[in-house]
């Protein structure tokens, strides 16, 4: 009986194609894994985003008032020298953005520091 129940059994291995097929379709489903390089690559772009993105709302909003400001200047009457303030706020704000992004970028910088000089090390092993 044992010899027959052996007989009975049906092995089947697929081609290298079909392998590789199936490893696809399998890798879809999986959750993603992150290896180490692109976790570092993810890190190190991260690192000027935020300050990007603060200065350049800085400087859009500046741009703004300053633009305010020389209406106020060339189109409506008496409001000369109110506009010659609002506009050097203006000015102020955009001058301003460029140091706000490099204090940022600093802080994140500091901040994410050893999680990359972690990556770097494993990475260079």
């Amino acid at each position: 009986m044992e010899n027959k129940r052996e007989k009975e059994t049906f092995a089947f291995t697929y081609s290298a194609k079909q392998q590789e097929e199936v490893q696809n379709i399998r890798k879809k489903y999986l959750p993603p894994e992150e290896d180490k390089m692109e976790q570092l690559r993810r890190l190190d772009g991260s690192v000027g985003q935020k300050g990007m993105i603060v200065s350049l709302t800085i400087g859009f909003f500046s741009t703004l008032v300053l633009g305010v400001g020389m209406c106020c200047v060339m189109v409506w009457d008496g409001l000369f020298i109110p506009g010659v303030i609002i506009g050097m706020l203006g000015i102020v704000g955009m001058i301003s953005a460029y140091p706000a992004y490099l204090h940022i970028t600093k802080k994140q910088r500091e901040k994410l520091a050893p999680e990359i000089l972690r990556l770097t090390e494993e990475l260079l092993k």
